[in-house]
């Protein structure tokens, strides 16, 4: 992959940025994926995230939605393939949002990601005039603190943060995972299958290096769980039932040793 490092707009094309509202009649684009992996990587992201009580009611972590800021007068839509705010204000009652704008609406963007693709305007352009690439709109724009991008098939994780202004490329650790500091935790590609897809997954890690589980992995986990506890109830409840036969043939070997002392003229009871 070439990577274009991005350039700082000259005072000339320094660009205006307003936060206007999105009129209600603005139609949004409505593209479709590019391909079958970018709802399912995205999705992944956000069921652990759910499964695992992060996800709170005042953030906004959704997939290809529209992030709208109107530059020079004119709106700007992009609609990153997973995106995370930590707190929006609440929607009117009976109001379904369908797209977000930073500042007015709450929080700025605080993480974006993007699964890469060839088209033009694509995740690592720079261009810095109509239509605007994606890195320029995101570091300059919208000024999103962390940009992801992720090629499934090399695999390839990258992940800039913004330094001064600039989006700078942040280094892995030794098990390959980049810290995400807006969430806290740790982001990496795991190769394995969910929902009967074997592909190169994007999955968080804790502080402790612990994996958050899916919640379908959740729910096995547990199956197991109960299935080991019923497995060990089942060999108390056979250690118990072996005692008790200990316990009756002691008994009637016993009676029987009893029985044949009586037969000799020996009271058992007079022996103990």
């Amino acid at each position: 992959m070439v990577l274009h490092a991005p350039h700082s707009p000259s005072a000339q094309s320094t660009p205006t940025i307003a936060w206007d509202a999105l009129p209600a009649d603005y139609k949004l684009p409505d593209d479709p994926v590019e391909n079958i992996q970018q709802p399912l990587l995205a999705a992944a992201l956000t069921d652990a995230l759910g499964a695992n009580q992060r996800i709170q009611p005042e953030m906004l972590i959704v997939s290809n939605f529209g992030l709208v800021a109107t530059v020079n007068k004119k709106i700007v839509v992009k609609a990153p393939d997973w995106l995370y705010v930590p707190r929006v204000n609440p929607a009117a009652e009976g109001v379904i949002r369908r797209s977000y704008t930073p500042h007015r609406e709450g929080d700025r963007v605080a993480v974006v990601m993007e699964f890469l693709s060839e088209e033009d305007g694509g995740e690592l352009s720079v261009r810095s005039t109509p239509p605007y690439g994606k890195l320029y709109f995101y570091e300059h724009i919208l000024q999103v603190p962390t940009y992801v991008t992720y090629d499934p098939y090399e695999p390839e994780l990258e992940v800039r943060c913004l330094q001064a202004g600039r989006y700078g490329l942040q280094p892995a650790n030794s098990e390959g995972r980049v810290h995400i500091p807006e969430l806290d935790l740790w982001l990496g590609i795991w190769r394995g299958e969910r929902l009967g897809h074997t592909i190169n997954w994007l999955r968080w890690w804790d502080a402790s290096g612990q994996l958050l589980l899916w919640s379908a992995e959740q729910t096995e986990q547990e199956r197991q769980r109960a299935e080991q506890e019923g497995q060990r109830a089942e060999q108390e409840r056979q250690r118990a039932e072996q005692e008790g036969q200990r316990a009756e043939q002691e008994r009637q070997r016993a009676e029987a040793l009893a029985a044949k002392l009586r037969e000799l003229g020996v009271d058992p009871d007079q022996l103990s």
